[in-house]
């Protein structure tokens, strides 16, 4: 009962559960392309959330990841300071469960807040199927999903 009671909370948020294998692409400190509107141009990867690792080894994130991340550039009241985001896009290869290789051009995430909500209004460029899914609030706003 609690499971379901634990989803439920989830979904609430705005997240929902974890779905297959994606090879992990970014890891501290990766420079992320800022997707949204929200003041923020470029972000480092700082932590990333519900990673359990082993000792001395990196914390690695996907698309479809919750990070946190640092403003490195952007509007003043936004630069260094620390936010969550969810990884929109990352440049390293990833195989769908059909058999599809995905690979995008740049990486790139979308700032939220810690209720999931997003910091901006729209999104600008294509959002994986994979964090559309994940994220409704940002299957919404997204124009291009992949």
């Amino acid at each position: 009962m609690a499971a379901k009671a634990k989803h439920r909370a989830l979904v609430a948020k705005g997240m929902l559960g974890h779905g297959p294998k994606i090879s992990r692409g970014l890891q501290p400190p990766a420079v992320l392309r800022c997707a949204d509107n929200s003041g923020a141009r470029d972000l480092k990867l700082v932590q990333v959330f519900g990673y359990k690792g082993r000792l001395r080894r990196y914390p690695r994130a996907a698309v479809g990841d919750k990070i946190t991340v640092s403003v490195k550039h952007g509007t003043p009241d936004m630069r260094k300071k620390m936010f969550q985001a969810v990884i929109v896009r990352q440049r390293k290869p990833f195989r769908r469960v059909d058999g599809v290789w995905v690979q995008f051009e740049d990486n790139a995430a979308v700032v939220i807040t810690p209720e999931g909500e997003m910091k901006g209004s729209q999104i600008r460029g294509p959002v994986a199927k994979e964090a559309a899914e994940r994220w409704p609030r940002i299957a919404s706003a997204s124009s291009i999903i992949v």
